[in-house]
C-alpha cells in the first residue's frame, strides 16, 4: 500500500479506538519495551512525548518507569523547530515546564539540549510499519533527519499500537528503516 493511503487509513482506524483501549495497548507496550530491551546506566532513551488527541501510544508510562527503576537513565524529548525543519533534544526532568506546539506535541522549555550522537536509543512515533522496518508518519520527515544525525548504532525502536502490514509501496531513499517495533503483543525485529 502507499504511504499516503496507509496515513489515511491508520490514522482512521486510531481515531476509532476508545481511549481505554489507547491506554490499555500503551501500558502493554511500556510493559514489552521494559521486558526486551534491558538498558544501562548512562544510557540516554530519546522517547516521544504523546499527542493525545490523535490517540498516539501514551509514552507516559515507559517515562514514569524509566524515572523510578532507571533514575541512572537519561530522558530526551524532541522539540521541533518549524523554520528549520528539524527536531531539537533536550533533557526532560521532573522540572520541566511543559507546553504543547502547534501539533499539539508537549514539549519541554529550557531543558538541557541533548545532541542527536549523544542518544542511545530512540523511541518512534509511527502510524504503521511493515516487515522490513519502514514506517509510515505523519509525512514531515523530522525523524528521518533526526535519525540520519544520530550515531550508525543507535538502536531505532518504533511504538505501533497495531502489527505491521506486509509491505510499504513506496519508501523514500532517506527513510531510515527500525531495528525493532514495540507492539502491545510482542517485539517485531529487522532480520
Amino acid at each position: 500500500m502507499l504511504k499516503a493511503e496507509l496515513r489515511k487509513l491508520m490514522l482512521q482506524k486510531r481515531r476509532a479506538l476508545p481511549p481505554e483501549e489507547v491506554q490499555r495497548r500503551s501500558k502493554a507496550i511500556a510493559d514489552q519495551f521494559f521486558a526486551d530491551f534491558p538498558l544501562q546506566a548512562g544510557r540516554t532513551v530519546h522517547i516521544f512525548l504523546p499527542i493525545v488527541k490523535n490517540n498516539e501510544v501514551n509514552t507516559w508510562p515507559i517515562i514514569e518507569r524509566l524515572r523510578l527503576q532507571h533514575p541512572e537513565v537519561r530522558v530526551a524529548v524532541a522539540v521541533t523547530d518549524v523554520t528549520q525543519n528539524i527536531l531539537t533534544h533536550h533533557h526532560l526532568t521532573d522540572e520541566a515546564i511543559l507546553v504543547e506546539n502547534p501539533w499539539g506535541i508537549p514539549e519541554p522549555q529550557n531543558a538541557q539540549h541533548i545532541l542527536a550522537h549523544e542518544v542511545d536509543i530512540v523511541l518512534i512515533p509511527l502510524l504503521a510499519f511493515d516487515e522490513t522496518g519502514h514506517r509510515v508518519g505523519y509525512g514531515k520527515g523530522f525523524y528521518d533527519r533526526f535519525l540520519a544525525d544520530c550515531r550508525p548504532n543507535v538502536l531505532k525502536v518504533g511504538l505501533s499500537l497495531e502489527p505491521p502490514v506486509e509491505t510499504i509501496a513506496d519508501p523514500n531513499p532517506f527513510d531510515v528503516p527500525l531495528d525493532a517495533v514495540v507492539m502491545p503483543d510482542g517485539v517485531w525485529r529487522s532480520k
